[in-house]
C-alpha cells in the first residue's frame, strides 16, 4: 500500500492536466457568449443565473450531507 501513496498523487496530477485542457476550452465559450450579449443584457443575465444555479446545487447537497453526518455523530455520543 505504500507504493499506492506515492503513485496516486502523480496519477491525480496527470489526470487533472488532461482534463484541464477541456475545461479551459469551455470557459472561452462562456466568455464569448457573455461578451456578445453584453449590449442587450438578456442572454448574459440568463447565463449568469444559470452559472449560479449550477454552482449552488452541489453546495446545498454537500451542506445537507454534512448536516446529516453531524446529527448522526452527535446523537451517537
Amino acid at each position: 500500500m505504500n507504493w499506492l501513496r506515492k503513485i496516486l498523487p502523480l496519477f491525480l496530477a496527470f489526470f487533472a492536466l488532461c482534463v484541464l485542457e477541456n475545461a479551459i476550452g469551455q470557459c472561452v465559450m462562456c466568455k464569448a457568449v457573455a461578451e456578445d450579449s453584453a449590449d442587450d443584457g438578456g442572454l448574459g443575465a440568463g447565463l449568469n443565473r444559470g452559472i449560479l444555479y449550477l454552482m449552488a446545487v452541489p453546495y446545498i447537497l454537500l451542506s445537507a450531507l454534512f448536516f446529516v453526518i453531524y446529527k448522526k455523530r452527535k446523537s451517537a455520543s
